[in-house]
């Protein structure tokens, strides 16, 4: 893939985030366009607990995975996508973030992980449990939980109109907005 030339101008965010080469000037990592970002754990768990392997899963006590989480074996908590549309850009920014789920959707979803099938399951209802910095909603919000095939991570929709996430996926965002949050998780466009 050829890499735009900007012949000395500075880019603008939706040309930086359509594929144009930039470095950070937090981190010092040099990136191309659009990227996602990702929790690894839902704002309810203590960063104490240790990441073990999907296949270790416990329905009691405390469990925490790249994908799957249980607290007190009371609280059963997915990873997926927030997904939020990028105006001026033809992906999806995706926020990787964790959602609740009853005990009975969340043994569904344990039982389908490993093929990725879910029959006619979903969506479910769930509680959005991770806070996207520059957004300045109270966690949990109101969200449904959309399975998805072939052991692709579950999507997210907010259920609440009145919240700005909600708004954003529904009206997207500015390219400046997301180079913003990029900048509130570390990563400046110099």
């Amino acid at each position: 893939m050829r890499l735009p030339r900007f012949f000395g101008r500075k880019p603008s965010a939706v040309e930086i985030l359509n594929g144009g080469t930039w470095k950070c000037t937090r981190c010092e990592d040099e990136h191309q366009g659009m990227f996602d970002l990702a929790s690894d754990r839902p704002d309810q768990c203590h960063t104490e607990l240790e990441i073990e392997p999907n296949s270790a899963i416990r329905f009691e006590g405390d469990f925490l995975s790249e994908d799957l989480c249980v607290l007190g074996g009371e609280d059963f908590f997915v990873r997926g996508v927030l997904e939020i549309p990028v105006r001026g850009v033809a992906e999806k920014f995706g926020f990787g973030s964790w959602s609740t789920l009853s005990r009975e959707n969340f043994g569904i979803y344990v039982n389908g992980f490993d093929n990725g099938k879910y029959a006619d399951d979903g969506p479910w209802f769930g509680w959005f449990s991770t806070w996207m910095r520059g957004y300045t909603e109270k966690l949990p919000l109101e969200c449904m939980v959309y399975p998805q095939p072939d052991r692709q991570r579950p999507t997210f929709l907010i259920d609440s109109e009145s919240q700005t996430l909600a708004m954003a996926q529904q009206q997207g965002i500015s390219a400046e907005k997301l180079l913003a949050i990029y900048a509130e998780y570390g990563h400046e466009v110099g």
